[in-house]
């Protein structure tokens, strides 16, 4: 299948649900556009706009329920399907993601990250996030601790 990598976003907020066996999977609507710069008139124009539903699975699918929300630029990369059905009696297709990563884009937006611990991520049991580790003090020998005098780097 073929892999998109792109920039695209959030129509909607993130729709989360759960399989009977329990396993997580959310749904997003993307849509990515191309801007382009109009020469004659030095303005900003949008193109074309493709409109996909991606898929997410599992630990994926509840941190970006937990993270994104409608409206979000995000950064992802998928596998382009293909989902067909049909319908009182007709056929019909349209394209879909299969949501391998996916993030904030960070030219726009800020976010905290948290690593999720080994026990989350292989779907066991959930452990409590660990306890925010306190800042130490930077060594002595450390040039970046000290304010600098001038806007030169300390080396």
């Amino acid at each position: 299948m073929p892999t998109l990598t792109g920039v695209g976003r959030l129509v909607d907020d993130p729709e989360l649900r759960f399989t009977q066996s329990n396993k997580a999977v959310a749904t997003v609507r993307l849509a990515f556009n191309s801007r382009r710069l109009n020469l004659q008139t030095n303005q900003w124009e949008d193109g074309e706009t493709f409109w996909v539903r991606g898929t997410l699975w599992e630990k994926l699918a509840e941190n970006v329920a937990e993270t994104l929300a409608k409206g979000m630029e995000v950064c992802v990369t998928g596998e382009l399907r293909t989902e067909q059905w049909e319908k009182d009696g007709q056929k019909h297709s349209q394209p879909s993601l299969l949501i391998r990563s996916i993030g904030p884009n960070l030219a726009y937006a800020t976010a905290s990250v948290t690593k999720a611990g080994a026990q989350q991520q292989g779907g066991g049991q959930q452990r409590p996030a660990p306890q925010q580790q306190r800042r130490q003090a930077p060594p002595q020998d450390d040039p970046w601790a000290t304010s600098p005098s001038t806007d030169e780097p300390p080396f």
